[in-house]
């Protein structure tokens, strides 16, 4: 019996190149682009352009990264196997907690756009799902929290029916997500072009710089281009990873970043001059002159009497961030599976459907995405959470690659996809990754380390309690440099800026950069001389039949 025959238990290969690109480039253009733009250009201004480039071209390092590491081991939720293979179980517990915390909640972040673009239509029977907050930021209200649980669970009841409807969801919306935004850019750059909005004054000049940079983590710069990996969660799905995986990954970055760029260019110049005189960049949020309101595109489509795209943008709201939401549903349970695979998880967690599905992963994913919404119940802090998040979890990609260069022999191992000059990108990737989380800021950064800290007392405590005599024959030495590696990076954060992360101000901007650069090229070094030795790495390819 083939891959692509129905065979209960087994996961099946029926994701092609078409399905990997649009999978990824449904993880690229959600809810990214409808209101990304904004907060890009509260944060940055006119300088807001390059906050996307950079942030692009820093997540195209990290595809081609993950291109020669997935066509190398391809796994459904291979994210979670990759640690293990080059510094053991320990790392790779670890780094399943962080990808855990990062996948399961962009469903609910992408929930969360569709209701703020439904807030703001313009009919007078839309109950408040969103109001503006005493911070000035737009949160959900008791009745929007509950629309949202409903439309996760329906994320989750669709991700039941199979890899195969999955693909045909997501090649369904690929035309229409990709040519609605494109549109956008387009009528809008063709309708208004109010070119001295590009204008910085000398006094502004600085404030933007910094906010340049640090739009890239906290304004949905990152969180939009990390949509990449979804060709690499899907890897086990697809008959020819070799060839599909570099594609999807690489190409869906590629088209990603034009069209963000494009759609910030068109934000830039159509927004009302008179009021951004008025009031500047930083308030496009909170200031009803602006008309942006929760939905910005559509108002601004509609201030400048263009009707029918401010509706398509309406219907659009739903379609690319559900999408989205939809498309993580289906992923986020892929690596919780893999987590069951390696015991990390209850071995509930790993158990198919007659469709090939991870359900009890999928309700996991579920129920945690719910948690998630209530401490971070806005886009904007759920999406510098998730950024934060992710970058990390992404961010051992290059220790992977290298460790893996260095202890699995290419003549034994073949790369189907090698990433040339790796000994030079890999590093810079590391640490312009440890750089983005840096720029997340101290608050997102101490939350992420509070819960990882929560969940590594707690696996101890269980341990000690059920089977005390394992945790000695945990692999400390080949982990042990996680704990200045983490350390760190909130240290740097504590002594940094205080305008650009919230930090003391100690270092500030640029030597507070050169300061994680320098860090994170040691910890490179440290990890990579702390791989685990051949044998092990041969035991593992074996029983977990990689």
């Amino acid at each position: 019996m083939t891959d692509t025959q129905n065979q209960t238990g087994k996961m099946r290969r029926e994701a092609g190149v078409i399905g990997l690109l649009y999978a990824s480039l449904g993880g690229i253009i959600g809810s990214g682009w409808l209101l990304g733009p904004m907060h890009a250009a509260e944060a940055a201004g006119p300088l807001s352009i390059f906050s996307w480039i950079i942030g692009g071209g820093a997540i195209l390092l990290l595809a081609m990264v993950y291109a020669e590491l997935a066509t190398l081991f391809p796994r459904s939720g291979a994210m979670v196997h990759f640690p293990h293979l080059s510094h053991g179980s320990l790392l790779a517990r670890i780094w399943s907690w962080i990808l855990f915390l990062g996948y399961v909640t962009v469903a609910p972040a992408e929930v969360m756009a569709v209701l703020n673009y439904a807030n703001s239509l313009p009919v007078s029977w839309m109950p408040a799902l969103v109001h503006l907050s005493k911070l000035h930021v737009h949160v959900l209200t008791p009745l929007g929290m509950v629309v949202a649980i409903v439309m996760l669970g329906g994320f989750s009841v669709l991700n039941l029916f199979g890899i195969r409807w999955a693909m045909r969801i997501s090649n369904t919306a690929g035309w229409w997500k990709l040519g609605i935004p494109a549109l956008t850019v387009a009528t809008l750059l063709l309708s208004v072009r109010h070119t001295h909005n590009l204008h910085i004054h000398s006094a502004a000049l600085g404030g933007y710089f910094r906010g340049m940079f640090t739009a890239i983590a906290t304004s949905g710069v990152v969180f939009s281009y990390l949509g990449f990996r979804q060709a690499v969660a899907l890897a086990g799905e697809t008959s020819n990873p070799h060839r599909n995986i570099p594609i999807a990954v690489v190409g869906s970055v590629l088209i990603g970043m034009v069209l963000y760029v494009g759609l910030q260019m068109a934000f830039l110049l159509a927004v009302n001059p008179a009021a951004l005189h008025q009031y500047g960049w930083a308030k496009l949020e909170s200031v009803a002159s602006f008309g942006v309101g929760t939905g910005p595109f559509a108002a601004l489509a509609r201030a400048i009497g263009l009707t029918w795209l401010a509706w398509v943008l309406y219907i659009d709201s739903i379609v690319s961030p559900g999408g989205t939401g939809f498309i993580y549903a289906v992923t986020s349970s892929r690596v919780i599976q893999a987590m069951g695979e390696d015991g990390f998880v209850h071995s509930s967690m790993k158990k198919l459907n007659r469709a090939g599905v991870p359900w009890a992963a999928g309700l996991l994913s579920f129920a945690v995405g719910i948690l998630f919404m209530l401490p971070f119940p806005s886009w904007k802090k759920m999406v510098g959470y998730i950024s934060a998040v992710m970058l990390l979890s992404y961010g051992i990609g290059p220790i992977v690659l290298l460790t893996l260069r260095r202890i699995m022999p290419e003549d034994k191992y073949k790369r189907p996809f090698r990433l040339p000059g790796a000994g030079l990108l890999a590093p810079i990737t590391f640490a312009v990754s440890n750089v983005i989380v840096y720029w997340a800021g101290l608050t997102k950064v101490s939350i992420l380390l509070a819960l990882l800290l929560a969940a590594f007392a707690g696996f101890v405590l269980y341990r000690v309690f059920t089977r005390p005599r394992s945790l000695r024959e945990l692999p400390w030495r080949n982990t042990w440099w996680v704990l200045p590696y983490l350390a760190g990076i909130w240290i740097l954060d504590f002594l940094g800026s205080r305008s650009m992360v919230g930090g003391c101000g100690i270092l500030r901007f640029p030597y507070d950069v050169l300061a994680m650069v320098v860090f994170s090229l040691a910890i490179l070094y440290l990890a990579i001389h702390c791989a685990i030795p051949m044998e092990e790495v041969e035991h593992y390819i074996e029983t977990q039949e990689i």
